[in-house]
Formats: C-alpha cells, structure tokens, sequence
C-alpha cells in the first residue's frame, strides 16, 4: 500500500515530467527542422527593416502583410522557467521558444507576401504577447504570441 501511494504521490508526476520533455522536446526539433526547410525556400527573397527602398527599385503597388503565431512551451520547461524565475537569473528555456516564434511569423509573412506575387517586403515590425497561464493568477506563462508585418512592394520590371 505504501509504494503504491509513494508511486501515485511521485512517480507518476515524474513520469508525466519525463514524458512532457521527450515530447515537448521532439515537437520543438521537428519544427525548427521545417523552418530551416522554409527559410531554405525563401532564401533570397528580400525583407527588410527600413523605411526607405533601394534608388534603383520602382515600386508598383504596396500592401501590407502580416504573419502571427502563437507557440507555447511544454510543462517540462515551464516547469523549469518557474524554478529559475523564483531565483531570478537568465531563463534559456524561454529562448528557443521566442526564436522559433519570431522565424515562424517572418517565415509566414513572407510567404503570404510572395504567394501573393510581391517581390519584397520593407519596414519589417516585430511585436510579441505574453499570454499569461490559464490559472489566471499571473504567473508563469503559457506561451507567446509573434506578429511580423511590413509593407509589401511588387516591382516596375521596366
């Protein structure tokens, strides 16, 4: 009786730790994979972050574009982010997540600009939201939301 309590009071919690890392950790690989993949497609394609096109450069039309995402960390690390939040310092399992956020709404901006005939886009933005827990008592943080969005140029070829 007794191990079986000390296995539901500790191993299964160790368990589900366990599992939510492996997994958490193959998601994260898998896609950071298929972003190398999609930026490999899109090398070359312009994005820029200022203002001002290139003297050369007639621009046809413009539009605005936008890419968001919203990626969340597994338990594994939230759990982790919390320990090292509770005695303050660098929190590196927060870091791989606001990359991934951050390449995944350029990569999708990009692409909407061009699939829709646009041959660059300038004065790229970036703007990233918290999104607390679902406890609603504030803290932690159940992921981050990623908005990219610039101005989409198509090209006078004349």
């Amino acid at each position: 009786m007794l191990e079986l309590e000390l296995f539901l009071n500790f191993g299964v919690p160790l368990l589900i730790l366990l599992l939510a890392y492996f997994l958490g950790s193959y998601i994260e690989r898998r896609h950071f994979r298929k972003i190398r993949e999609r930026e490999s497609a899109l090398h070359g394609y312009p994005i820029m972050t200022f203002e001002d096109t290139p003297d050369t450069w007639r621009v046809g039309s413009s539009t605005l574009v936008s890419g968001s995402v919203v990626v969340s960390l597994d338990y594994f690390k939230r759990v982790i982010a919390g320990l090292r939040a509770s005695v303050g310092g660098r929190i590196k399992t927060y870091e791989p997540l606001l990359d991934r956020a951050r390449r995944e709404a350029l990569l999708r901006m990009a692409e909407s600009a061009k699939g829709s005939g646009y041959d660059a886009v300038v004065n790229v933005r970036l703007e990233t939201s918290r999104l607390a827990n679902s406890r609603g008592n504030g803290n932690g943080t159940a992921g981050v939301e990623m908005l990219a969005f610039g101005t989409a140029l198509k090209l006078d070829r004349k």
